[in-house]
């Protein structure tokens, strides 16, 4: 355990939080009641522990050990309800999170209840497929109003969109993240922090209120495995987030995916694929040089799934670039005879970023290919893109766009 002076009860395990205790001198009855102060009461301040005693309140701030609940330094809120939020840490750095009240169509079909939810989403509402952008076809408060008379105000499609790192080292040539490098990775708590200071701000409380979860932020889960790892089981086992409910996306780190087969608390895997073959995959996400295709595949099939789980491959269309009925194919025979479903992900622009948005109908035309291959295959709805919010265009920008969201 780090000293004392230097402890966050936020990212602290019972074990920890046990030895916390027994260093204080304190009955082992104070660990629950640390546990359930930090991680579902969500409290601010040691002094807000009203469970604890006068005199063990003095000896924690005495220690300066704080709770370590992150501070919401700034909320941009779009059109269509998502709403991103500056996450600010103590050291001066911060991390975006996003706040989906209805989700994005991200689970439509992996086999989750979650995912079963996304597809009733879609069938509730005439004329509209999986993850499209319904926005676009009619104003989203009436839609709201339809969806939630069928479902019951779209209870357990909320969705969390958390940050693993500062910045991301990965360097995808698509994403606004990529522009800043990375800074630092997360603490575990600084990771879990992010999902208590939204949900105190939304006033949820899971389990009580469904929550879905994905790590598809800033930077890459796996290039900060074992904090990632340590957050996903505090989220499961203290803030009471369901492991069925949680998606982890990576770039393709192929050790870690080995290893993130045999852990016990395993989120749902979303690898990201976004190009048919080495040539193209390389010069868009130059991790490919290091584990390429033919790795990345092995890995994916190798990978132990488990009763009703599917893998997630995730497609980011660029106009022109990725998204040809060749490309498609390619897909296609790449995941040929798999557990797997791809979501496709129409760019989301920004400056900086040199690509364009491919048209509608070459986004239906992929998709048609890879169904007609018996893939799975849905497209993720944009969701907060007039605030920067979208998939892969968080860079902690504080200017918003000015344009409509799509």
């Amino acid at each position: 355990m780090a000293e004392l002076s230097q402890i966050a009860l936020l990212g602290l395990d019972r074990a920890e939080l046990s030895a916390l205790v027994d260093s204080l001198v304190e009955p082992a009855y104070r660990v629950k009641q640390l546990v359930e102060a930090v991680y579902r009461q969500r409290v601010e301040s040691v002094e807000e522990i009203s469970t604890l005693s006068r005199d063990l309140r003095g000896k924690l701030a005495q220690k300066s050990i704080s709770v370590g609940l992150p501070r919401i330094e700034n909320r941009f809120v779009s059109q269509d309800g998502t709403v991103r939020y500056l996450i600010a840490f103590p050291d001066g750095q911060s991390v975006e999170t996003v706040w989906m009240p209805e989700g994005d169509g991200g689970e439509a079909g992996d086999g989750s209840e979650a995912g079963e939810l996304a597809e009733r989403f879609a069938e509730s509402v005439p004329n509209t497929s999986v993850g499209e952008a319904s926005s676009e076809r009619e104003p989203v408060t009436a839609l709201k109003r339809r969806v939630s008379q069928k479902q019951g105000q779209n209870q357990g499609r909320s969705t969390i969109c958390i940050s693993s790192q500062v910045g991301c080292a990965v360097d995808c040539q698509f994403c606004l993240t990529a522009l800043l490098g990375v800074k630092r990775n997360l603490t575990a708590g600084e990771i879990v922090g992010q999902v208590c200071a939204v949900l105190k701000d939304q006033n949820v409380s899971p389990p009580e209120d469904r929550i879905n979860l994905v790590f598809m932020g800033m930077g890459e889960p796996f290039l900060n495995y074992d904090n990632f790892v340590k957050a996903a089981r505090l989220l499961v086992e203290e803030v009471g987030i369901a492991e069925r409910r949680m998606t982890v996306s990576t770039a393709g780190i192929v050790p870690r995916i080995h290893d993130f087969g045999g852990e016990t608390i395993r989120p749902k895997l979303a690898i990201s694929l976004n190009a048919s073959n080495d040539t193209l995959r390389t010069r868009l996400m130059p991790l490919n040089k290091k584990w390429n295709l033919e790795m990345l595949m092995a890995a994916a099939r190798a990978y132990p799934l488990r009763t009703r789980e599917w893998i997630t491959f995730e497609y980011v269309l660029l106009g022109g670039v990725n998204d040809s009925p060749e490309n498609a194919k390619e897909v296609a025979e790449l995941l040929r005879g798999m557990r797997c479903k791809v979501n496709l992900i129409a760019l989301n622009p920004g400056p900086g970023i040199e690509f364009t948005t491919p048209d509608a109908e070459r986004v239906a035309a992929f998709q048609k290919i890879l169904r007609d291959a018996g893939l799975p295959a849905f497209v993720r709805r944009p969701r907060g893109r007039d605030i920067y919010a979208a998939c892969g265009q968080l860079k902690r920008t504080v200017e918003i766009a000015t344009e409509p969201a799509l």
